[in-house]
C-alpha cells in the first residue's frame, strides 16, 4: 500500500497508473481522507464491502432479536403507545 496527499489526486495522469492500493491522506491537516482501489481489484474489493455490509445487518438483526426476546407481547397484545 502506497500513501498519497492531495496534491497527488492533481497529478492524475500519474496517480492513477498504480496497481497498488493507495492510502489517501490530506498532507496539510494530516488527517485521513480514504483509499484508492487499481481497478483490477475492484470485483474483490466489491465482495469484500458486499461481506462487511452482510456483517453490518447481522449484528443489528441479532440486536433487534435480542431485544424482542426481552420485551414479550403475548398474542392478542397491543402496543403501548410509547414511541
Amino acid at each position: 500500500m502506497i500513501e498519497a496527499t492531495l496534491a497527488d489526486l492533481r497529478k492524475s495522469s500519474t496517480f492513477f497508473k498504480t496497481n497498488q492500493v493507495i492510502h489517501i491522506i490530506n498532507g496539510r491537516k494530516k488527517e485521513e481522507i480514504g483509499y484508492f482501489v487499481p481497478n483490477f481489484l475492484k470485483d474483490k474489493f466489491e465482495v469484500f464491502v458486499r461481506d462487511l455490509e452482510k456483517e453490518e445487518k447481522i449484528k443489528l438483526l441479532n440486536r433487534i432479536a435480542l431485544a424482542s426476546t426481552k420485551d414479550n407481547i403475548g398474542d392478542g397484545a397491543v402496543d403501548d403507545g410509547i414511541n
